[in-house]
Order: structure tokens, then C-alpha cells, then sequence
């Protein structure tokens, strides 16, 4: 075993508090940064596979899916939303989010 220590990097993330304008200033800034909207049911239920990036709204709950390489990530209220080093969205909560990053000052 080897002991490591995250690299500083700086990364843009938007606070997720759930009113309906800062779900559509969140999904907006997701779409136009990823391969855009997706057919949410479509994917969930297995008759299309997820896109490599975009964003939707879960018809079943009202929830914003961020669709990565990795699957489907559901934003929940109070999330932030980073987009990290490589141009990837993804939630992150709000207790993680507070012992890894720190504002930049400029």
C-alpha cells in the first residue's frame, strides 16, 4: 500500500438548491457543454443505451439525470454539479463537496 494526495485542481461547479431557475440555468450549462438532451425512459429502461454525456430530466421524479461514461448520475436537492478536469459533469454531495474544494479567490 502507498499513500497519495489529490493534486490541486480548480473546477467549475454550480450549487444545486432545486428552485426551477437554477434547474434550468444547471441544465442548460450541462447541455451546452455535452452531447445535450437525451430520451431519459428510452435509456433508463434499457431500449437505448446512455449517451457518453448529456443531461435529462427523470419523468418518474422530476430528478435531472447526468448521463457520463460511467452510467446515469441523479442530481438530488443540494448537490453540486462540478464539471471536472476533462470537461465531465457529475453530482457530487454537498458534505463531500465541502471537504474537497474550496473557493478561488482571485
Amino acid at each position: 500500500m502507498a499513500r497519495y494526495r489529490k493534486k490541486p485542481v480548480e473546477i467549475d461547479a454550480m450549487h444545486f438548491a432545486g428552485s426551477t431557475a437554477e434547474t434550468h440555468a444547471v441544465y442548460l450549462w450541462i447541455e451546452s457543454n455535452t452531447l445535450g438532451s437525451f430520451e431519459p425512459m428510452d435509456v433508463i429502461e434499457g431500449r437505448a443505451p446512455y449517451p457518453a454525456s448529456g443531461v435529462s430530466i427523470d419523468p418518474r421524479d422530476g430528478r435531472m439525470i447526468i448521463s457520463t461514461l460511467e452510467g446515469l448520475h441523479w442530481v438530488d436537492v443540494g448537490d453540486y454539479v462540478i464539471r471536472g478536469v476533462q470537461g465531465e459533469f457529475y453530482p457530487c454531495k454537498p458534505d463531500i463537496f465541502a471537504a474537497t474544494y474550496e473557493a478561488v479567490t482571485d
